[in-house]
């Protein structure tokens, strides 16, 4: 039978990230909000983790479960890690590692191809869209997920009283 505070640490292994992406897709389908590279970046650990914590729902032992929702809290923790990284170019503390890029066109003619290029607006990375008390997207990301991860984590290593 698993314990309490597994359960908790698997649903929250879930739970966070699609939370997370729900945020991050709602912001951009209908706030209007166009992710830059580094965004899309911090995206990947947490669809990452989500199929990790999904794992840990359905394989068959309770180890190998474990085993999953623990690597999806590093997933989670390696998106916040990217986040600070990428707050840290918003806030100009550093310089970031890459250009900014588009997003590839593809399909038609190639007239057609260059005018999505030259009608597709190039998002900065080191300029925030949004942000909250001076916390932007990338900021709040990297609070969330390593708070979160750590927590999970934490859970994880509790030890159930007999």
């Amino acid at each position: 039978m698993l314990a309490g505070s597994f359960r908790a640490a698997r649903w929250a292994a879930l739970l966070l990230p699609l939370a997370l992406m729900a945020g991050a897709w709602g912001s951009q389908l209908f706030g209007g909000l166009i992710p830059c590279e580094m965004c899309h970046w911090q995206r990947w650990p947490h669809y990452a983790a989500i199929l990790l914590a999904t794992l840990g729902f359905v394989l068959p032992s309770d180890g190998i479960k474990k085993v999953a929702i623990a690597l999806a809290a590093l997933a989670i923790i390696t998106s916040g890690a990217i986040g600070v990284f990428h707050a840290g170019v918003e806030y100009h503390w550093w310089a970031g590692i890459t250009a900014c890029a588009l997003p590839p066109a593809s399909g038609g003619t190639a007239d057609e191809m260059l005018a999505r290029i030259m009608n597709t607006p190039v998002i900065a990375c080191d300029v925030p869209q949004w942000s909250l008390a001076g916390i932007s997207l990338a900021g709040f990301n990297a609070l969330f997920s390593i708070g979160g991860g750590v927590a999970i984590l934490l859970l994880l290593l509790r030890r159930q009283s007999a």
